[in-house]
């Protein structure tokens, strides 16, 4: 993923489907967001501060990922600290058109 691609626009698209959709707000600074309705709890990552997974450890990241869904940001800078099976989003701008994005989902399981 590159800056710019649309990581943050598309998490407000998944938060929307849950109705959270005014509440979204990029956690570049403070690492994680946490958004909540009535039956969902989702954890809004951007790691692209820290400088490894044990820097995740360290702060308790991979405790959320038993508590609600992890959209995880720079999700590649962490890799060894996710979990075995997840769904690896890839953004990236299409090359004759900036404003289209192609989108690449994949199942990752160890």
């Amino acid at each position: 993923m590159n800056f710019g691609s649309g990581k943050t626009k598309f998490v407000e698209g998944f938060l929307s489907y849950f109705g959270l959709e005014n509440e979204i707000s990029s956690p570049t600074f403070t690492i994680v967001n946490e958004y909540k309705n009535d039956d969902t709890t989702i954890y809004h990552f951007d790691v692209y501060r820290l400088s490894d997974s044990s820097e995740f450890y360290e702060i308790g990241g991979d405790e959320y990922f038993d508590k609600g869904i992890c959209l995880i940001e720079w999700g590649e800078l962490i890799e060894d600290a996710l979990p075995k099976s997840y769904i690896h989003i890839t953004i990236s701008k299409d090359e004759n058109d900036d404003n289209k994005r192609r989108i690449l989902v994949e199942n990752i399981k160890y």
